[in-house]
């Protein structure tokens, strides 16, 4: 049968110790790594978007994004404890549905952190361009290197972002060179953005500017924008959930982590509860001092974020000033509150601190392709460890290569978007993996149990399929599309060349023994 190769977890854990990585991180690491991703990502680059998708109601949608992060993170947690290896969903859903759907979940998350990383890089090259050289050093960089050729709505002069495809291939580096050597650098910029979201926190809600009358209409645009309108709450959950993609990059490092049975649920649950927390404060603080309401277009519904149409609104006097109209949303709140200096620093610290956010994707990301290689499911070049720095050098080269060329000639646009897609997608498939493996193999060792699986499995599926629904139309439509593309590939190498396929797998008696590769009669389908 088409769905008939399922890889025994003895053999994938085998696998994993045949042909490992080196064990460097702790959960205090792992938690950084999420944070870092988290924080970065959710604050400093879509506040002003999910504030136009849904008002105040902006808080609501990071608690409706949050309590689906959660349910997502206890099945992550006791899955990635269970199966410590790289590859996250795609490795748990190799273990329980079978390699086709494996394969697919792997393809989305290539897909997720791609974009991710390359809109992250963009985004780093605005502060770049903007406020340390403009603001600080009065130089403007000119515009043939600062933007690439093939922004929508066109951006007239772009040739290359030269500063977003530096940053890029300046991460990879750091990531070849060795994980530890990463974390420790992630560990500093973390720091930095948690004093500044603090200092911002204590700055806005005891502002004399804040007023709870900014919270009124606190749903402008309601709770449901639509089938596919992307706006109200939920629409803006399911836009902001690409935030929370910090908590999946953990778990993908748990075969670089020490003692994971006990660390891997830390970092995920650790750093989604820290990270909620500060996306609600921070939220409150910036909509209670200027205001959050969204700029209305025809019928009551507001602009498109990100669109030409809210653009030539902003251009307006009378809305130049507002929250969403802002590309430094946060910056922007302090220097309309009278702390100028304070706002530019703030500005400084997510220049500072969004390399970190590009780190964490490109870590995931390569460790995906890595055991994925790993399984013959692509080139089995792409696995080699250096031998020396005992990290993925190959597909890590390759992956900021690719990412650094998106960066250099792609805008942002609406990308988070499209990212989610394959997010919800693969937490989706993490929480049925949870389930299968509890009725299949009940007796095997369980370090984390996640409390009330009959209850959280089936919402963290509810949850995920009702955020994708409220997405933008365009951004659902890329998911069977691009998956689309990744079965052909399967059918055109994966399949053929797969080692399960091919009936050789390892097995131990035990995790701690050595790996041995025993054929088996290949399967029959």
């Amino acid at each position: 049968m088409i769905l008939g190769r399922v890889k025994p977890l003895d053999a994938i854990l085998a696998t994993a110790r045949k042909k490992s990585l080196h064990r460097t991180l702790g959960a205090f690491q792992l938690m950084l790594f999420g944070i870092g991703c988290i924080i970065g990502t959710g604050i400093f680059v879509l506040t002003a978007a999910g504030a136009q998708k849904a008002g105040p109601g902006l808080m609501l949608a990071f608690v409706i994004a949050g309590l689906v992060c959660i349910v997502a993170a206890l099945c992550y947690a006791e899955i990635a404890a269970m199966i410590p290896v790289a590859g996250s969903a795609y490795t748990y859903s190799y273990a329980t549905t079978g390699e086709m759907l494996a394969w697919t979940v792997g393809w989305a998350l290539i897909l997720e952190y791609a974009i991710a990383a390359a809109a992250v890089s963009v985004g780093w090259s605005g502060y770049f361009a903007g406020t340390i050289l403009n603001e600080f050093f009065g130089l403007e960089l000119p515009r043939w290197l600062a933007a690439g050729p093939l922004a929508l709505g066109g951006q007239p002069g772009g040739f290359i972002n030269l500063p977003a495809m530096i940053i890029a291939l300046l991460v990879t580096w750091l990531l070849m060179v060795g994980t530890s050597e990463s974390a420790r650098v992630n560990a500093v910029l973390v720091a930095i953005k948690v004093i500044a979201l603090t200092v911002f926190i204590g700055l806005t809600l005891t502002s004399p500017s804040f007023d709870t009358d900014q919270f009124n209409p606190f749903l402008p645009a309601g709770v449901f924008g639509g089938f596919g309108s992307g706006v109200g709450a939920v629409g803006a959950a399911a836009t902001i959930f690409f935030a929370y993609v910090g908590f999946d990059a953990v778990s993908t490092a748990a075969e670089e982590t020490k003692n994971p049975q006990r660390n891997v649920p830390i970092g995920l649950v650790g750093s989604l509860l820290f990270c909620t927390v500060f996306y609600i404060l921070v939220a409150a603080g910036a909509i209670g001092t200027i205001g959050g309401q969204p700029i209305m277009g025809p019928g009551g519904v507001p602009f498109p974020a990100g669109s030409e149409a809210l653009a030539r609104q902003c251009a307006m006097p009378q809305y130049a000033a507002m929250l969403v109209c802002s590309d430094e949303a946060l910056a922007h709140v302090l220097r309309q509150i009278g702390f100028s200096g304070i706002g530019n620093a703030l500005g400084i610290a997510a220049f500072l601190a969004l390399p970190s956010v590009i780190l964490v994707l490109l870590f995931a990301q390569t460790r995906v392709f890595f055991v994925m290689s790993r399984d013959g499911l692509l080139p089995e070049g792409l696995s080699k460890v250096h031998p020396k720095w005992r990290t993925p050098y190959v597909v890590t080269a390759i992956t900021g290569v690719i990412v650094a060329i998106g960066a250099a000639f792609f805008p942002v646009g609406q990308l988070a978007d499209i990212a989610n897609a394959g997010t919800l997608y693969a937490f989706l498939m993490v929480a049925v993996a949870v389930m299968l493996l509890r009725k299949r193999e009940p007796d095997r060792k369980r370090d984390f149990r996640t409390p009330a699986i009959w209850f959280v499995g089936p919402a963290t599926v509810l949850g995920c399929a009702f955020l994708f629904v409220n997405l933008p139309t365009a951004a659902m439509l890329v998911l069977p599309i691009w998956t689309g593309i990744g079965l052909l590939i399967y059918f055109a190498y994966s399949r053929r060349n797969s080692h399960l396929g091919k009936g050789i797998v390892e097995v131990v008696d035990d995790i701690e023994g050595d790996g041995t590769m025993i054929p088996i009669d290949p399967p029959r389908n």
